[in-house]
């Protein structure tokens, strides 16, 4: 194809000197086609054991293996074989980019976890990452990423002061208060809000609160915005039968409820299916 072909690319090398190569590996960056282009180029990366996952999205990856009995030979061997279908792919994987997260929470412990390879170089361990916007710790807390998204709304909340000090009008206040902040916010929100501390809603909440009396109108609660959004995504997967979590909405005998889904652990209980079905019955 002439599209991913013989592709002309100027490089810089200084003030003036600039030089043009010919491309043929690779998308043309910048393009809509490209992520599309990369999905159908990856898709045959799947992972080779069933107790693992390989998430993809756009040019990140991430490997996810569930470990029991501290056998982790699924988990190591995925990794591997991810590298060699990158080397054998002409894809380059970035070691110094990936980071390794352990969630356990055994109380005995047990044993070490050796860290990782790839291509002879150790893989960094952390406490948490940002995976595509949302910070994940290693205890499945949320204290770092609502402290982040708390930062980055109170830092919005100067430029909607502005705004106001300008004598701009309501409307073009919560339109931007809406895009800029609200936005920050309510990021993934399905995904962390129902296991946040009653501080760190009180936080996300006081940014709302200060954000109403810039712009003197009401503006929706963040669990409103959850609960709306839970609602939402949820009668999505309903529709959808071929959605693989689309088996966990069972109606019950009567046909107007569904049935509730049986959790040990407050952590699952808060989580996006306890919450939706419960949401769900709620509604009807």
């Amino acid at each position: 194809m002439e599209f991913l072909t013989n592709r002309p690319q100027h490089v810089r090398s200084g003030h003036t000197c600039s030089t043009t190569i010919t491309l043929n590996t690779g998308v043309p960056q910048g393009c809509v086609l490209s992520p599309f282009l990369y999905s159908l180029y990856t898709h045959d990366c799947r992972p080779v054991h069933g107790s693992n996952s390989i998430i993809k999205f756009a040019d990140d990856t991430t490997v996810i293996g569930l470990i029991r009995d501290n056998d982790e030979t699924a988990y190591r061997e995925e990794v591997q074989h991810l590298a060699a279908w990158c080397a054998d792919n002409n894809l380059l994987l970035n070691t110094s980019k990936t980071k390794e997260l352990i969630v356990d929470f055994r109380k005995k412990k047990g044993n070490t976890h050796d860290p990782i390879h790839i291509n002879g170089t150790v893989v960094e361990r952390v406490s948490s990452f940002k995976f595509l916007g949302t910070h994940i710790s290693e205890d499945l807390s949320w204290t770092t990423n609502t402290s982040s998204l708390v930062k980055k709304a109170n830092q919005r909340l100067f430029f909607l002061r502005t705004l106001k000090k300008n004598q701009l009008s309501s409307a073009i206040l919560v339109n931007f208060y809406q895009c800029a902040i609200e936005n920050i916010l309510s990021s993934c929100i399905t995904v962390w809000y129902g296991n946040c501390s009653v501080a760190e809603r009180k936080a996300l909440q006081r940014v709302v609160k200060t954000a109403q009396r810039i712009t003197g109108t009401p503006l929706p609660a963040i669990e409103d915005i959850q609960r709306k959004r839970c609602l939402r995504r949820a009668r999505s997967i309903l529709k959808d039968s071929f959605h693989p979590d689309h088996r966990l909405f069972n109606l019950l005998p009567s046909g107007r409820r569904f049935r509730s889904l049986r959790t040990r652990t407050s952590r699952l209980r808060n989580s996006f299916f306890p919450t939706a079905v419960s949401l769900l019955n709620s509604a009807r």
